[in-house]
């Protein structure tokens, strides 16, 4: 069994030693954690509320694809102001490798991408659950939904990669991740 960075259990890397001894970069550094690394790293995800869809190779033979990132951060833009802001590729590889854990060809549903300041504080005065201090403002932070799994099935598989914040919110249908300090809140799952 994997966790979604690709890490064996000790059997498995026992038994994989002997080839992984011959194999340059078999791990790499990547989202603050040790992730076998793909060949490519792909994004799929709808908006509802602009109805675009998105499908994208961002990453591809170890290296992030400038025009791929512009496209993700126009897509997950601000879209009450129309404004966009670079996202963060650790918040891009936490959302990829949640994807691949879950191994699911559904798309993501974007709820929240990046905000700008003055739509995050529209919004904390109509919301709880919004932080001042959000990552969302700094192109840190997404708040997603995925057909065909619970908020605890994605939330879970957030927390299996230990890579950042994960805020399960399931009366609202959604799960936060951000590449900021790893931490979980929000309903138990």
């Amino acid at each position: 069994m994997t966790d979604c960075f690709g890490i064996y259990g000790r059997r498995q890397l026992v038994l994989g030693a002997a080839a992984a001894i011959g194999a340059h970069a078999l791990y790499a550094p990547a989202v603050h954690a040790a992730r076998r690394p793909a060949e490519i790293r792909r994004l799929a995800m709808t908006n509802r509320r602009t109805g675009e869809d998105m499908n994208v190779i961002y990453w591809l033979e170890g290296e992030y694809i400038p025009e791929s990132l512009t496209a993700i951060s126009h897509f997950m833009r601000d879209w009450r102001a129309e404004r966009m802001r670079n996202i963060d590729v650790r918040t891009l590889d936490i959302l990829a490798a949640v994807h691949n854990l879950l191994d699911t060809h559904e798309p993501f549903e974007l709820v929240s991408g990046y905000r700008t300041a003055a739509t995050n504080s529209k919004l904390r005065q109509t919301s709880d659950g919004v932080a001042s201090n959000s990552l969302h403002v700094l192109g840190k932070a997404a708040d997603i939904r995925l057909k065909g799994r619970s908020t605890k099935q994605l939330g879970r598989a957030a927390l299996r990669c230990r890579a950042g914040g994960v805020g399960t919110y399931g009366n609202s249908g959604f799960v936060h991740v951000d590449c900021g300090k790893v931490r979980s809140w929000g309903t138990p799952i």
